[in-house]
């Protein structure tokens, strides 16, 4: 049996959520390059942050929710246009990022 065959038996004994998790571990282990054009920077949307492609949802905020316990699976029901793309995408940014996210997450505290 190959190793493929043997996740995929495996992950059909995983609930939601640890499917979820599997999900995003997997895409973040694909090159950077793949993974992380799925920010964008728009001047006049949310003042500049750096928000996922197709929303005006911040990385910050999304960085945010993780930083006060919150899954990707609770993520990605709270917000229906999210894909776990999406969220591996904010957590690369977020990687390569930090000083930024933090100072967002920091000023809205603050706000």
């Amino acid at each position: 049996m190959s190793t493929l065959q043997q996740v995929q038996q495996l992950s059909s004994q995983l609930n939601v959520e640890e499917k979820w998790q599997l999900l995003s571990d997997l895409i973040r282990e694909l090159p950077f390059s793949l993974t992380h054009s799925g920010i964008e920077k728009t001047p006049n949307i949310m003042g500049g942050a750096a928000c996922i492609v197709r929303t005006r949802i911040p990385v910050w905020l999304l960085v945010g929710f993780k930083q006060e316990g919150w899954t990707d699976a609770q993520l990605l029901a709270n917000y229906p246009s999210l894909r776990a793309q999406d969220l591996v995408n904010a957590w690369n940014y977020y990687e390569q990022n930090r000083q930024e996210i933090e100072e967002a997450i920091t000023k809205q505290e603050n706000f």
